[in-house]
């Protein structure tokens, strides 16, 4: 072909192309949470037991999170926030971030997150703060 570089040509992916990893993804998650609203982790035997809880009998930012998703699906938002608030947070958060993801997807538009290091910093104390709060004997409301 005379005049046409292969090197330039360019294929524009459709709007469907373009959403389908934010797609995949909100796939797996939703299928985390089916299968955890269907197996419930109050039930012993279906999940193992958080080790740093098991050892030392303090609450990590994560316990409770799994019967904290488990409350979430079935509706059940106060009992949620009881297991693990954080989780909740992160839940929300997961929602919006898919949801602007989705919409700069389908509008041909990269989606960028910048996890500085004052921002990862910033979610490191609060991690800290969460867990030795939820460890201590005014913070029972945030034990799961």
């Amino acid at each position: 072909m005379r005049g046409v570089n292969a090197d330039t040509r360019r294929v524009t992916p459709t709007a469907a192309g373009r959403l389908a990893v934010p797609a995949g993804i909100l796939a797996a998650v939703a299928a985390a949470f089916a299968y955890v609203g269907a197996v419930d982790p109050h039930e012993p035997g279906h999940y193992p037991v958080c080790p740093l809880l098991r050892v030392t009998g303090l609450y990590c930012p994560g316990c409770g999170g799994l019967r904290s998703a488990h409350a979430f699906v079935h509706g059940d938002l106060a009992g949620a926030l009881h297991d693990n608030a954080m989780a909740v947070v992160a839940y929300l958060g997961f929602a919006v971030l898919w949801t602007v993801w989705a919409i700069r997807a389908a509008r041909g538009r990269p989606m960028s997150v910048e996890l500085t290091p004052v921002r990862l910093w910033t979610l490191g104390a609060v991690l800290l703060a969460f867990t030795v709060v939820r460890n201590l004997p005014f913070g029972g409301l945030l034990h799961p």
